[in-house]
């Protein structure tokens, strides 16, 4: 499963468009708008007149939390008054206007860590609705393992995190459980502090959440809080990812979807983005990501779960400043998929020789394969070895790989006979050898 994180906008439209569907029974107002400036919004409210009727909440949709935590919520409690329009277009104006420091983690109120730097270029804009703390509640979803984990919990907002084994009832569920089961489980783990008058609509609420996060290929979904008042929910924030190898099958059900970067990291670079229009064309997975291009290592790992591993053992052993990139090829890409992706990442690992003057590592690694041809995509990295062969050993790089799967032992011995050919130091390893391991022979070479 391959995870990409929408803006809140985004995950309330989607909601919203199947909202009768899934939630028949509850009214949702879904009024909300995305803007860029104050200007923006002004216009805006020429098409929609709550947004001059109704006081306001704004905040950047930015895929980043803890946006209270750092005063970048403006809402009627914030300052004396109502947020009108005017005063919501103003403030958005005043934090696009420059770069602003957002923290990630607090302890309490007080942040922890090292800020990131950005510009705030979206906002999301909605009417604020006036409620009690105990009418807001938390949801979540996502996969674990093989199974899909909902948490539930009678208490919302930004202290939900802090005893979190204590506040949320966690429910998993196996990918063949009926709905009638999924429906039983759930209703019997409502959590006991939820109010008597809303355990049903909590319940009810909480079943439809689930089948719209399975139904509509959500990798990620939670509701922080949202407010139950009788038949009648808002949705006050939300976090969401997507499954996006579905996206070839969900498009009119996620409609005109937007995968942003998030706030604090750099411009996706051409190479970047040739890699996520070649992964929207295929039914595998190709996905790239750059951490520091001037590093000495570089990775080209099959499998998801595997270039997780690669990644982690690379940190612990070298540092995390010494991996260059993350990412992987993976679900059975064709020869010229895998060819087009290795090219990528020798152009990217070539261009430059390490600054300390040391050999380059390219870490060909992978677990052991259910259906992809070893053999098959090994041809593909081949025909890019040939092509690259002579600023690989410009900028000297040594070649470690360790596979196993479908026809890999004619995959290993190619790659080792076309390295040799090519005058490439290169080291071959199977599933007999640890899947990690050529990650330490690397280093200590």
């Amino acid at each position: 499963m391959a995870q990409k994180a929408i803006r809140e906008y985004d995950a309330k439209s989607i909601l919203a468009r199947h909202w009768d569907k899934y939630f028949p029974n509850f009214t949702y107002a879904y009024e909300t708008v995305l803007v860029e400036s104050g200007d923006e919004l002004k216009k805006l409210a020429e098409q929609k007149p709550w947004l001059k009727e109704k006081p306001l909440v704004a905040k950047p949709d930015m895929l980043f939390g803890k946006r209270g935590k750092n005063n970048l919520v403006l809402f009627r409690d914030q300052k004396p008054g109502d947020v009108t329009l005017e005063k919501a277009a103003s403030w958005i104006d005043e934090k696009s206007s420059s770069e602003q420091s957002v923290y990630f983690s607090f302890d309490g109120d007080t942040p922890t860590g090292e800020p990131k730097t950005d510009r705030l270029t979206h906002f999301i804009v909605e009417p604020f609705t006036p409620h009690t703390q105990e009418e807001e509640y938390y949801i979540s979803a996502t996969c674990v393992g093989d199974e899909d984990v909902l948490y539930m919990s009678a208490e919302g907002g930004m202290e939900v995190e802090e005893g979190w084994d204590e506040k949320v009832t966690e429910v998993a569920f196996k990918i063949n459980e009926s709905e009638e089961e999924i429906a039983q489980k759930i209703r019997a783990n409502v959590p006991a502090d939820v109010a008597d008058k809303d355990k049903e609509a909590f319940a009810e609420f909480a079943i439809g959440f689930f089948k719209a996060y399975r139904d509509l290929n959500f990798a990620y979904l939670e509701i922080n809080p949202f407010v139950l008042q009788g038949n009648k929910i808002e949705l006050l924030d939300m976090v969401a990812k997507l499954d996006d190898t579905a996206g070839f099958m969900m498009a009119q059900e996620w409609g005109d979807i937007e995968f942003p970067t998030a706030f604090g990291m750099e411009d996706k670079s051409p190479e970047v983005l040739a890699i996520e229009e070649a992964d929207a064309k295929t039914g595998a997975s190709l996905k790239l990501t750059l951490l520091k291009p001037e590093a000495r290592i570089w990775t080209m790992v099959a499998g998801g779960g595997a270039s997780v591993v690669y990644a982690d053992t690379i940190a612990d052993m070298a540092g995390i400043d010494d991996l260059a990139n993350y990412g992987e090829y993976s679900g059975g890409p064709t020869t010229g998929e895998t060819k087009f992706y290795a090219e990528t990442i020798f152009d990217l690992m070539t261009r430059q020789k390490d600054p300390q003057g040391r050999d380059k590592i390219l870490i060909i690694g992978g677990a052991i394969a259910n259906f992809t041809d070893v053999a098959k995509t090994f041809t593909g990295i081949i025909q890019a070895l040939e092509n690259y062969a002579d600023k690989l050993k410009d900028v000297g790089v040594k070649i470690y790989v360790r596979r196993g799967g479908p026809n890999y032992e004619k995959g290993l011995k190619d790659i080792k006979e076309a390295a040799d050919r090519l005058g490439l130091p290169i080291e071959v390893y199977g599933p007999e050898t640890h899947v990690t391991d050529i990650v330490r022979m690397a280093l200590e070479k």
